[in-house]
């Protein structure tokens, strides 16, 4: 009776470690955006919604593909917009601002996160496979945007910063933490 007695005790102990461990384990990787002009922007990237956009965003922005890159979209209430690698040479209001990408384009991965503030999603053309490498965060609520673009990570740190973001403000690295 001893012998089952303690068996049933391992098999408790273990469910009781092992959720704690498989949680932590499966806990979604950070990106930290740092503005050339100061302050940092923490999100919280959803791979169990978005898992070729979370990819892509991280091999992007561990290979430096965003450092220098600008805000080149804002419009006030909505997005701030950024991820154009021609923002880090073109000059300001040019035209060819916004056209710009890695080279590759990836399949929408619409999903059921809502548009709500600090959301970051990716840009796209009209056609729903065309995202590359644009993203924008919104600064209010933009449920007309809802199930038609690719919601792949949300703001949990320094939305002040992101409120204070300017037209051409520039992003110095995006650094990521986690898996």
């Amino acid at each position: 009776m001893k012998p089952l007695r303690f068996v049933v005790s391992l098999v408790l102990a273990s469910l009781l470690v092992i959720p704690p461990l498989v949680a932590a384990q499966a806990k979604a990787p950070t990106a930290v955006i740092t503005l050339e002009k100061g302050g940092d922007i923490t999100i919280e990237l959803l791979p169990a919604d978005a898992p070729k956009t979370v990819e892509s965003f991280v091999k992007l922005a561990r290979d430096g593909f965003y450092d220098g890159t600008t805000f080149h979209r804002v419009i006030p209430g909505f997005v701030a917009q950024a991820g154009d690698p021609l923002s880090k040479t073109l000059p300001a209001g040019d035209q060819r601002l916004g056209t710009g990408g890695p080279g590759f384009q990836l399949k929408a991965e619409f999903n059921k996160q809502k548009h709500g503030r600090g959301v970051v999603a990716m840009a796209r053309g009209r056609d729903p496979d065309s995202a590359g490498s644009q993203f924008y965060i919104t600064l209010g609520p933009a449920p007309h945007l809802d199930g038609q673009y690719t919601v792949f990570g949300r703001v949990t740190g320094g939305m002040n910063v992101v409120d204070s973001i300017k037209l051409n403000d520039r992003i110095k690295t995006i650094k990521i933490a986690g898996p």
